[in-house]
């Protein structure tokens, strides 16, 4: 799990920005999501991360982890990353804007 994550400051590289389609599935990113360079996550791939907050499309980020999606019935977890000044978030408020996403899985919210 990504534990250590957890209230760090990252620098996140978007490659699904807000809005776009997912290149094999029917939905679209609500979020700007992208992967922590130099990484590796459960499925050998760089950590994924959703950003909150950024309602424009951007190509990289620096922010806060502000919660990890534990993923019960997959190999990798994402992380949640709100600017470093960023409003407290409820665990309902996290799962509401990844949805899109996270309603192909089960999984819980860690702060």
């Amino acid at each position: 799990m990504l534990k250590k994550y957890l209230n760090k400051i990252v620098n996140v590289k978007i490659d699904r920005a807000i809005n776009t389609k997912h290149p094999k599935h029917n939905f679209i990113y609500e979020l700007n999501y992208g992967y922590l360079p130099n990484t590796v996550s459960g499925d050998g791939e760089e950590i994924d991360a959703y950003i909150l907050e950024e309602t424009s499309p951007v190509e990289e980020y620096t922010g806060e982890v502000v919660a990890i999606i534990h993923r019960l019935n997959d190999v990798e977890d994402k992380l949640v990353v709100a600017p470093i000044k960023h409003k407290k978030y409820t665990k309902e408020e996290i799962l509401q804007k990844v949805n899109f996403q996270e309603k192909f899985f089960k999984s819980e919210i860690i702060m």
